[in-house]
């Protein structure tokens, strides 16, 4: 009797675990795991255990809230279903070979802090869809194969750390609204094909660190604005059409000293604290 007991609880403690996850949430990852050839991954799921010791599967009050499959040898196109986990709040899918286009579901994601999906091979337009995020600081699209405008609907991003679309084919000019990202401390358009002025907006970025606007095919000057980015500490934007001056600022205010100069038809500059 006392064995059958044992049993039992066993059993109700098993079931328990995998009732934990809504069958939505298991579903998408089941469909996750399908379209990008799980079997194969560096570090596979055992569809059999709980949905909380999948590899890269972070679960917090029976909600998935994480996915980290980077450098996992992913294949394939993102699944509708990935818009059913609707709790996660971090997706790192770095450093894989994810296909074809983001899929529009991605907007139910309402909880997402953070996306990652550097270094694939991911294409078409970036989706429109992506600033209904709005709760969103860190968005990772470079070294894909994205192409098109940056979309206007980014723009209200406001809680956005980080916009890094680097090494893409996108095309079009850097929206003049930019400024509205007022929490920006990292930006990258690096290697791509876009054109236009620098927008002198950039600059109203108090907390920008890193502006990597190098590569592409940008004219006019670069915004003297720039002098009072008080937290900038990187800059690039060799290897476009800009007109190129020599400009020296020194001083105590701002408290940055700034140089650009002219070498070799490509821009080099470099801010140094005081």
């Amino acid at each position: 009797m006392k064995t059958f007991k044992l049993i039992t609880v066993c059993f109700f403690i098993t079931a328990y675990s995998f009732a934990n996850i809504s069958l939505n949430e298991k579903d998408a990852l089941m469909a996750l795991y399908k379209a990008t050839n799980g079997s194969e991954w560096n570090s596979t799921w055992d569809l059999n255990t709980p949905v909380d010791s999948w590899y890269g599967i972070k679960v917090e009050n029976n909600k998935i809230v994480e996915i980290n499959l980077q450098f996992n040898n992913l294949q394939g196109e993102l699944p509708q279903e990935l818009g059913n986990l609707i709790y996660l709040k971090r997706i790192n899918l770095g450093f894989n070979k994810l296909t074809g286009t983001l899929p529009s579901s991605i907007k139910n994601l309402k909880e997402l802090t953070s996306l990652e999906l550097f270094m694939n091979q991911l294409e078409g337009q970036i989706p429109t869809e992506l600033g209904e995020l709005k709760k969103l600081e860190s968005l990772k699209l470079y070294s894909n194969k994205f192409a098109g405008n940056i979309p206007q609907s980014l723009m209200g991003l406001s809680n956005l750390k980080e916009l890094l679309l680097g090494s893409n084919y996108l095309t079009g000019s850097i929206p003049n609204t930019i400024s509205s990202l007022s929490k920006l401390e990292k930006l990258s358009f690096m290697d791509n094909r876009m054109d236009g002025e620098i927008p002198a907006e950039i600059a109203q970025l108090a907390n920008l660190q890193e502006l990597i606007l190098s590569t592409n095919q940008f004219t006019g000057d670069v915004p003297i604005e720039f002098v009072n980015l008080k937290n900038l500490n990187t800059i690039m934007v060799s290897d476009n059409n800009l007109n190129y001056e020599y400009i020296s600022v020194s001083g105590k205010t701002p408290p940055n000293s700034f140089n650009m100069q002219l070498e070799n038809s490509t821009a080099i500059m470099d801010i140094e604290k005081d």
